[in-house]
């Protein structure tokens, strides 16, 4: 089932997540929602905030080298946690609850995470480059965290009044 995805400014986004401590059918529901929500509006992760639901769960499906984004390659991360983090990496992030606004944000290169899934196995994994750029954006939603906070006070300035005069055109 597709859901509806927040969009910024609304008050859930601000919200910080909690634990997932049940791993069942329902658990499993909304991952693959997420999954198809995410797939719906083409993009590469999304934090279960973004779909109004508080809990420590994101999912991450990069696309490959062939310039598809395979199943198989789905991450489900479940109550993740960055045990270490190096290097730095700037790429240019955009997020499904601030459409179509792209903007250049600096992050770990390289991460070490422990997390669940969906079955409740705890993993311990490194992620290098998009990867951890991603994990990284998506954890940041669950603390009610948007990559724009991390622009600079002019871009954040120029982001804000170009949001609110889209916002006014669409109503």
């Amino acid at each position: 089932m597709i859901r509806k995805i927040f969009t910024y400014p609304d008050k859930i986004l601000r919200e910080v997540s909690k634990d997932v401590e049940v791993f069942d059918e329902s658990l499993h529901r909304l991952l693959d929602d997420m999954y198809e929500t995410m797939m719906e509006y083409q993009g590469i992760g999304l934090a279960a905030i973004q779909v109004g639901v508080t809990q420590n769960i994101l999912i991450i499906n990069l696309v490959n080298e062939n310039g598809e984004q395979d199943k198989s390659d789905l991450y489900e991360i479940i109550n993740p946690v960055i045990l270490e983090k190096d290097g730095a990496i700037v790429y240019q992030e955009g997020c499904l609850s601030v459409p179509g606004y792209y903007d250049d944000v600096q992050r770990a290169e390289h991460i070490k995470v422990t997390y669940q899934n969906r079955e409740g196995k705890t993993i311990n994994r490194e992620f290098r480059g998009l990867m951890a750029i991603a994990v990284q954006h998506e954890m940041d939603h669950l603390q009610g965290h948007l990559f724009i906070e991390k622009l600079s006070y002019l871009k954040r300035k120029k982001f804000e009044k170009e949001w609110k005069k889209k916002l006014k055109n669409s109503k």
